[in-house]
């Protein structure tokens, strides 16, 4: 605990940066619960709640390694700023939808904040490590995994119980209030990032420029053996979470015989073993390796997960789902906290936003990829084979991970070599 409250209690800046995260995070669960509750009571349309996930996705895709460019040229904390003022400004058409005739107007709010989405999440991972010391920074990722843990819980009890009192026009107005309250305390972050400008530059060549920085930043993705290592992870693993998302239910109902209680109670565990988890790894952040504990973590969140996908195979029961879902939130906070020290470190300042933008549009690539795999599967090959897969995806990246370690850790210990100078 020791490590955890240093952190927190001696850097002001990332504990606003937290905050910040928290509040926003939570909005944006108890919209997203909330207008998937409202779409499905509108319409009765299970394709209609299906075009929410598509419009939330697909930004992630098409947007997200172009918008990395730009945070590389942006101060972080302005841009996350701007990124919240502008999320509140588009939640204000919900306020005006009634009924399913305007229903459009949901997909494009939806759709307006995953774009912007895509530049406050590189924005934010890449003023972490400018805020912290080296040594905090597993403290630092790990506390940040937590909070979406929280943010998830909260938010999405939240969300059901607004979108049932006051329905979308109560959702956008909590969203947006939890949003402005975030850029407040953005407002009083002291870090300053300057970027050096070309006011002047003609707009054939400002084109030119960013075209050229965005295929730096794929070119950067797989420019080196620690970073070809850490995409592929990414990419495997994104493709297990798009069957994973997609099957879960299923599973539940087929294979486990839950009710729709069961299913939310069930998913509900995994957030609290995920604040528990983060908790762990924050307290031991200074005492492990960054690789060491991205490793570990992914081994053993992918052995949990063929526990929880083998056991109703030969047991009748729900209680190993809760208890594996539990258990599985140490090693998931583990492995982000320790791979997103190792990408940070990988990184510099200035090429850091493109790099995670182009990892982020890969994996959100795979996971789509996935879902629709597993939609095309699922009756084929059935589904607790599909979910082994996502299981063993984890199993072995862990193994490759560990394996490697010595290499990610000495490359991160070195991140400028092989990458070239801040544009």
């Amino acid at each position: 605990m020791k490590d955890l409250w240093g952190v927190l209690a001696r850097q002001r800046d990332y504990r606003l940066v937290l905050s910040a995260g928290l509040i926003s995070l939570t909005g944006d669960w108890l919209l997203r619960t909330g207008l998937a509750f409202q779409v499905y009571v509108l319409t009765g349309s299970t394709l209609a709640s299906g075009g929410l996930l598509l419009a939330s996705f697909a930004p992630t895709v098409l947007l997200g390694s172009l918008a990395g460019v730009f945070v590389d040229r942006w101060d972080q904390r302005r841009t996350m700023i701007v990124a919240n003022l502008l999320n509140a400004a588009v939640l204000l058409p919900l306020l005006f939808v009634r009924d399913a005739s305007v229903l459009w107007i949901v997909y494009a709010v939806v759709l307006a904040q995953a774009c912007l989405q895509q530049f406050f999440q590189p924005a934010e991972q890449s003023v972490i490590p400018l805020l912290v010391p080296s040594e905090q920074l597993i403290t630092a990722n790990a506390l940040n995994s937590q909070i979406r843990d929280v943010a998830r819980l909260v938010g999405a009890a939240v969300g059901g119980l607004l979108a049932a009192v006051g329905g979308l026009p109560l959702l956008a107005v909590a969203d947006a209030a939890a949003l402005l309250i975030a850029a407040t305390l953005l407002s009083a972050v002291r870090h300053r990032t300057t970027r050096v400008r070309e006011l002047t530059e003609a707009a054939g060549s400002a084109v030119r420029r960013l075209r050229t920085e965005w295929i730096e930043g794929l070119r950067l993705c797989v420019g080196g053996s620690a970073m070809r290592l850490l995409f592929v992870f990414c990419l495997v693993t994104g493709l297990g979470e798009g069957v994973m998302s997609t099957l879960f239910a299923p599973f539940v109902s087929t294979e486990l015989g839950g009710d729709g209680k069961a299913y939310g109670l069930i998913v509900s565990a995994q957030a609290v073993g995920g604040i528990v988890g983060g908790l762990v790894a924050a307290s031991l952040g200074t005492r492990l390796r960054a690789a060491t504990m991205w490793g570990v973590g992914a081994l053993l969140f992918g052995v949990i997960d063929l526990v929880l996908f083998c056991y109703p195979l030969v047991w009748d029961s729900l209680a190993p789902a809760f208890v594996c879902m539990i258990a599985v939130g140490l090693p998931g906070a583990f492995a982000v906290a320790g791979m997103m020290t190792v990408l940070q470190r990988l990184t510099t300042d200035g090429t850091r936003g493109r790099v995670f933008g182009a990892v982020l549009a890969a994996k959100g690539l795979t996971v789509l990829i996935g879902i629709a795999a597993a939609g095309l599967l699922g009756e084929v090959v059935g589904i607790i084979p599909l979910l082994i897969f996502q299981g063993l995806g984890y199993v072995g990246g862990g193994v490759v991970i560990l394996s490697r370690r010595r290499l990610l850790e000495t490359r991160a210990a070195d991140p400028a070599a092989g990458l070239p100078s801040p544009v």
